[in-house]
């Protein structure tokens, strides 16, 4: 693993606009940046990233397998007591996942270690799928990369593949319409979704209605049978119509079973299932006595938490780094500190992607800050 400057594209942000990706700039603040690349080799991708991804899926799916019927493992992720069946049926039905991504932490030696698991509503799939493969092509016609890169990514055919496999005919799409980000995870996911054969219907999610006798209908009075929700699961569980999704016949990607894994305290429960296992850090219920097995140095994260919001890294006593936001009235969980890699100064998160459980795809965001937030920047990479 490397991190390579590179001249990047005269164009690039004509590029990005002709696609769609119009917040590759945020407050004046690149969010694109293609200065650098990171270069692995096939191998090491191979070995290092898509084994231990694919490993670790299958660790979370056990896992799941046996908190859906365990009431107290739910009570310690502080899940609402009312949702326990929604969660449990979901996972006894097997409903299908479509994707999600890990955040790992490596740098060239060792093995990946997990750092949390973004099953429910994981962004920057667009910029993973597309445009960073937009940026390989275009380098390789200008000969800024070798003829024979390549990239960790099979992402956008894998989606179309991944939709097939549902069932269905018409699909409907929800979120916060006034995010950019948000809205063009949609619109990427919905361009898949119609390549793979289904109609498709966008609406915002206060957009979604009830009525008796049917269940949740779009602003047409069309009822919803399958819709992907880019939304999570606690803030669905809160909401005034979280009551009609144990009666309802509509499916959602991603599942229900999904809020467990999503959850940061499913990184505690996997090193108790798992214990010592190399892909892992050992994390604990900072309300439980064996979290001061510790010590003083440690990352303290919140339960339900996006974009490193509310997380802090302790050393020796002292907070070194944190980000304010609003969580962590659920509770907290304290992970072992282990310290992102240091290329020139910048500190990478590596995003391995799955889809339908698949290890497929690599995304890489970095920051001069130890913490990942909404605004790290997401650079490209390929394989040399």
């Amino acid at each position: 693993m490397q991190r390579i400057p590179c001249s990047e594209r005269d164009d690039w942000q004509a590029t990005a606009q002709a696609c769609g990706f119009d917040f590759h700039t945020i407050d004046g603040e690149r969010y694109w940046d293609e200065r650098a690349y990171y270069a692995f080799t096939l191998p090491e991708i191979e070995n290092r990233i898509e084994a231990p991804t694919g490993e670790i899926e299958a660790m979370c799916r056990e896992l799941c397998a046996g908190v859906v019927n365990d009431e107290r493992q739910l009570k310690r992720l502080r899940i609402p007591e009312a949702s326990w069946p929604v969660i449990r049926d979901s996972w006894r039905r097997g409903d299908a996942s479509l994707y999600g991504r890990l955040d790992l932490s490596y740098g060239g030696s060792g093995p990946v270690k997990l750092l949390e698991y973004n099953a429910d509503t994981p962004t920057s799939i667009f910029e993973a799928a597309v445009f960073q493969w937009t940026w390989l092509e275009q380098n390789i016609e200008r000969r800024q990369l070798p003829s024979g890169s390549d990239q960790f990514n099979s992402l956008h055919e894998r989606l179309i593949e991944a939709w097939k496999k549902f069932g269905a005919d018409h699909l409907h799409l929800a979120g916060i319409l006034d995010t950019p980000e948000d809205a063009t995870t949609l619109a990427y996911l919905e361009d898949t979704a119609r390549q793979a054969g289904l109609a498709t219907t966008v609406l915002a999610m206060e957009s979604i209605g009830w009525r008796d006798g049917r269940g949740f209908v779009d602003l047409d009075d069309e009822k919803i049978r399958l819709v992907f929700k880019l939304y999570p699961w606690e803030w669905m569980f809160q909401e005034a119509f979280g009551v009609r999704l144990g009666p309802s016949l509509t499916r959602w990607i991603e599942p229900p079973w999904k809020a467990i894994l999503s959850n940061k305290g499913a990184l505690a429960l996997l090193w108790e299932m798992f214990p010592g296992h190399p892909n892992l850090l050992p994390a604990f219920f900072e309300d439980e006595p064996n979290a001061r097995s510790l010590s003083s140095s440690f990352v303290r994260k919140p339960l339900f938490s996006r974009e490193g919001a509310n997380v802090s890294i302790v050393r020796h006593g002292d907070i070194v780094a944190a980000q304010q936001g609003p969580y962590g009235a659920e509770g907290y969980i304290r992970q072992a500190l282990a310290p992102l890699p240091n290329f020139s100064g910048q500190y990478p998160v590596l995003g391995s992607w799955l889809v339908d459980h698949v290890s497929c795809g690599l995304s890489i965001r970095e920051d001069e800050n130890p913490i990942t937030g909404n605004r790290s920047r997401f650079l490209p990479h390929a394989i040399l």
